[in-house]
């Protein structure tokens, strides 16, 4: 992923309400024909409709069989992806999937993510749809691989769509490149070049969204964040705490602490959050933030506590 978050959200309209998953059709003109002696009509020729895909593509096609014949390596591909990790123990049954299709068009009127990948099929560019969805009951996504016709920027056709109740189920199908989400605009108070926040990434944003929750009323605004953006390479570089520790979901979280005690400000620390790549042991930056509030600090201190050269970082993945 490359694209910095002031060229996201603007690759696609979302949220435009119209039908989105019903095909435009237009009628095929009968061929022209010269008059034939005797007869001083033309025969008439029985109209056709064609499925129109991507009219500046040349995606127009007699019928359905074409059409899915055309695609049907896509499709097939995301098929037997989903089929391989789709697991019945933890997810909804086949029953319960049939039963959300309902939320398919939603999905694609008003997405919560959308990932490009252009590069998996050859001359063909697959956008994900992702939507999240909130019961009394459970959480779960709804996931739509689709063609975006480059006539009017919109879905019409699509690959493959299912409901689920599993993340992992869904990170497999966040493939490439993320060119918008819904929360991105919200956040970029703490976005930085080179973390995982400015690109969108699920995990950096729902650590940030954890911390605005529990950040005391007289902390740091968050509209001054930014002024402190050169206190993270000197937190990297020579932090005064460093802490690992493993979530709930699995990943391995090293927080890096430092006190700046010439900033006019007290109690004045800064901490970045990274991910541990567990076989090389190197850290990809999340995202990072300044505070004074001491017992915000005091919630990072968990897990085991490092010594500072144990570390190695990069930036974001």
């Amino acid at each position: 992923m490359s694209k910095v978050a002031s060229k996201l959200n603007k690759n696609i309209k979302v949220g435009r309400k119209n039908k989105t998953i019903k095909i435009k059709m237009r009628k095929a003109l009968p061929p022209k024909r010269k008059a034939r002696a005797g007869h001083k009509a033309q025969k008439k020729v029985q109209e056709k409709e064609l499925i129109i895909i991507d009219e500046k593509q040349g995606l127009i096609f007699e019928n359905d069989k074409t059409l899915f014949g055309y695609f049907s390596v896509p499709i097939k591909e995301f098929e037997n992806k989903f089929q391989k990790h789709y697991n019945p123990k933890n997810d909804f049954a086949l029953t319960e999937q049939v039963e959300h299709e309902s939320l398919l068009e939603e999905t694609l009127d008003d997405p919560d993510e959308i990932w490009l990948d252009d590069s998996t099929f050859e001359d063909l560019s697959v956008h994900t749809m992702i939507k999240k969805f909130e019961t009394i009951q459970h959480t779960f996504f709804y996931v739509a691989m689709v063609y975006i016709s480059s006539d009017d920027n919109f879905p019409t056709f699509v690959f493959f769509h299912f409901p689920t109740r599993d993340p992992e189920l869904v990170e497999l199908f966040r493939e490439n490149e993320i060119i918008f989400h819904r929360k991105l605009e919200t956040i970029q108070f703490a976005a930085l070049e080179g973390d995982s926040l400015l690109e969108g990434d699920h995990l950096a944003i729902g650590l940030l969204e954890s911390m605005l929750k529990i950040r005391g009323d007289k902390d740091i605004p968050t509209d001054q964040f930014q002024t402190y953006t050169e206190c993270r390479d000197s937190t990297i570089d020579s932090p005064d705490e460093i802490w690992r520790k493993v979530d709930t979901e699995g990943h391995v979280l090293v927080a890096f602490i430092k006190e700046f005690e010439d900033m006019g400000i007290t109690d004045l620390h800064y901490i970045v959050i990274t991910e541990e790549e567990t076989e090389s042991q190197v850290n990809s930056l999340l995202f990072s933030f300044p505070t004074n509030d001491i017992s915000l600090v005091d919630r990072y201190r968990q897990g085991e506590n490092l010594e500072a050269e144990e570390v190695a970082t990069e930036s974001s993945h």
